[in-house]
């Protein structure tokens, strides 16, 4: 079922969504202190890619760096990526089938506003990073 919703979600809206995520990336990676951040973005643009059977948790040895570092990331690209998530989830909301891709969408924006001191796992192990 995880491969069905995830092809669905590929032509729907997921390459369109990870292509944001990798100009995002491409853009940040141009100035040195911004690398971090397009690696974070290329890192999240798999995830937006082929994103059920996986979930995000939050990383334990994440401190004050990864929060002034998502108070950056929200300026520069983060709510440009959420409000791709929120149209994108509004527009497959429309429809009947789209419903579940739609609030998977709307489950992706905390990610895409604050993606630094969280990692991505399959969701049969979330808790086995803590």
């Amino acid at each position: 079922m995880k491969t069905l919703l995830n092809l669905i979600w590929l032509v729907l809206c997921g390459l369109w969504m990870a292509l944001g995520y990798v100009l995002a990336g491409v853009i940040l990676c141009i100035t040195i202190i911004g690398i971090p951040f397009g690696v974070a973005s290329f890192r999240i643009a798999g995830y937006a890619l082929w994103p059920f059977g996986r979930t995000t948790v939050e990383r334990r040895d994440a401190g004050a760096p990864s929060m002034i570092g998502n108070i950056l990331w929200l300026v520069l690209a983060g709510w440009w990526l959420a409000l791709g998530h929120i149209t994108t989830g509004i527009a497959l909301c429309v429809t009947i089938i789209g419903i579940p891709l739609g609030i998977a969408n709307f489950k992706m924006i905390p990610i895409s506003l604050l993606p630094l001191g969280r990692e991505i796992v399959p969701t049969d192990q979330p808790f086995a990073s803590r």
